[in-house]
């Protein structure tokens, strides 16, 4: 599968809603995490959500993937309120990587790719028991479209080496490539460059460009604003559980709400950070500390 990697955003304007959220709520007892958060991702399109940490970034995905039930507000897919069971989401057609990667570390790469692809197989209990034919073939695609991903996402050569022994950033990759595994309508990625060095940084960029050149919608959280603002179409800020702002990449980056609200730093250290002159380092100076509700 080699998918064309584009190394700018094209201009994308319209196209209907793939995932719409409106007006998600999430209360933990006297705690609300989420206010009234809305937003619509249209088809081929990239969204960067940011925010200080315990923003509610996390939680948030967690809504959108049924993980948690929002205590009011819906989330749809193509229109299809999306149920609050994060395995029939997933069949659905949304998939999500995690900020704590979340491989199994005792299978192979082969094995973690195969584990996603179990969603799409439809064999029934009795074939499955056989051994049949049906079963053969299921699984013989299964793994010809794991070595698919595989190599999509440069890990073909690590396809029998256990997750464990994967370098960090190469582990990251192996998690996406799972999640793809699901075929995705739309793609959540919770802090994918998180720990990344320069250079692993923008090949995961250049990755997310060729997973919209699939044709699949993508979602990330990333505190690395430079990051973001060089990736999406549009960024969402959210702040104590609220959307602030919503807009384009220089939308946003001029926005003085952001200034004051996110990055919490005298405008001349903002523009520095919003502009990259911090080498990665994350606003605020807290890169992968848990997205807390």
């Amino acid at each position: 599968m080699n998918a064309p990697v584009t190394a700018e955003t094209p201009d994308r304007t319209g196209g209907r809603p793939i995932l719409a959220a409106s007006g998600v709520t999430m209360q933990f007892g006297g705690l609300r995490a989420l206010n009234d958060v809305s937003f619509d991702l249209d088809e081929g399109q990239i969204i960067g959500l940011i925010g200080p940490n315990g923003a509610g970034k996390t939680t948030l995905f967690n809504c959108l993937t049924g993980l948690y039930a929002p205590t009011s507000g819906t989330v749809a897919l193509r229109g299809e309120r999306l149920p609050q069971d994060p395995a029939l989401v997933t069949e659905k057609g949304v998939a999500r990587t995690f900020q704590n990667i979340r491989l199994f570390p005792s299978m192979t790469a082969e094995e973690n790719v195969l584990v996603g692809r179990h969603v799409r197989m439809k064999q029934g209990p009795l074939a499955s028991l056989l051994h049949g034919p049906k079963f053969k073939r299921s699984e013989a695609e299964a793994r010809e479209r794991t070595q698919e991903l595989l190599e999509f996402v440069g890990l073909s050569r690590f396809s029998d080496e256990l997750a464990r022994n994967l370098p960090y950033g190469d582990q990251r990759r192996l998690e996406i490539a799972r999640a793809l595994a699901t075929d995705p309508a739309v793609l959540l990625l919770d802090e994918p460059t998180a720990g990344m060095n320069a250079q692993e940084t923008e090949g995961t960029r250049r990755l997310i460009f060729a997973i919209r050149d699939l044709g699949i919608s993508v979602v990330v959280i990333e505190h690395d604003t430079k990051f973001i603002f060089t990736l999406c179409d549009r960024v969402l800020v959210l702040v104590q559980g609220e959307l602030l702002v919503a807009g384009s990449p220089d939308e946003v980056r001029g926005d003085p709400r952001v200034v004051e609200a996110y990055l919490g730093a005298p405008p001349e250290e903002v523009e520095a950070q919003l502009h990259g002159a911090t080498d990665g380092e994350a606003p605020g100076g807290a890169h992968r500390k848990e997205d807390t509700p």
